[in-house]
C-alpha cells in the first residue's frame, strides 16, 4: 500500500522522475497556455516515473542506489498532445507515440523499487505525461500544439515537501538546487 500522508515523524514523501532542464521546463510551461484549472508551477513540471509515497527517510540511500542502477538511454521526449483524466480533473501533456525504452525504463524502475521491498503505485497502465494543472474544469483544447522535443538522460528521486515544492534528492539524502542538478 502507498501511503501518501505521514505515517510516523522520520517519512519523506518520495517519487522518481524526469527532471526537465531549463530550456524543456520553459517549454513545457507554454504548453499551458490556454488550459483551465490550477496551474502545475513551472518548477513543478516533470514526468513521474515511479510514485512512492511516504517512506522511511532511512530508506533514502537505497532508494539512489536503486536510481543511480537504472540505465537512462538517451531518449527525445516528443510532447506533441493534450490529455485530461477524469477523475482527478487533471490537464496533462503527453506523447502521441511513446518511445518504447520510455516504457522499458519505467518497468525496470517499478521491479528495482518492488526487489527491494518498496512498493509503486501504479494506476493501470503507464501513461506518461506532464501535468499541466489540476482542479481542470474540462479537457485542454483539442487544437493542435507545438510539439515539444525533452532531451532526457537520466531520473532522479524528488521529495515532495509540506510547503508543496518538488525537490530533487543528492546521495546524502539533502535537496538539490536546480543550479546543483542543471550542472
Amino acid at each position: 500500500m502507498i501511503a501518501n500522508q505521514p505515517t510516523g515523524p522520520a517519512t519523506r514523501k518520495l517519487f522518481y522522475a524526469l527532471w526537465p532542464d531549463a530550456a524543456a521546463r520553459e517549454a513545457l510551461a507554454s504548453l499551458q497556455d490556454g488550459v483551465a484549472g490550477r496551474l502545475t508551477p513551472s518548477a513543478k513540471l516533470h514526468l513521474t516515473l515511479a510514485f512512492l509515497g511516504q517512506v522511511p527517510a532511512d530508506a533514502v540511500p537505497a532508494l539512489l542506489d536503486i536510481r543511480d542502477a537504472l540505465v537512462v538511454p538517451p531518449l527525445a521526449l516528443v510532447v506533441d498532445c493534450y490529455g485530461y483524466f477524469t477523475r482527478p480533473r487533471i490537464a496533462w501533456a503527453g506523447m502521441s507515440d511513446v518511445p518504447p525504452a520510455l516504457v522499458a525504463l519505467h518497468e525496470d524502475l517499478v521491479r528495482r523499487v518492488a526487489a527491494a521491498g518498496f512498493s509503486a503505485a501504479t494506476h493501470d497502465a503507464f501513461r506518461p505525461h506532464v501535468t499541466l494543472a489540476r482542479e481542470a474544469r474540462e479537457a485542454p483544447s483539442a487544437a493542435p500544439l507545438v510539439p515539444v522535443t525533452w532531451h532526457v538522460d537520466r531520473a532522479v528521486l524528488v521529495e515532495s515537501l509540506p510547503d508543496g515544492r518538488y525537490v530533487p534528492v543528492d546521495r546524502h539524502g539533502d535537496h538539490l538546487s536546480r543550479e546543483e542538478f542543471a550542472g
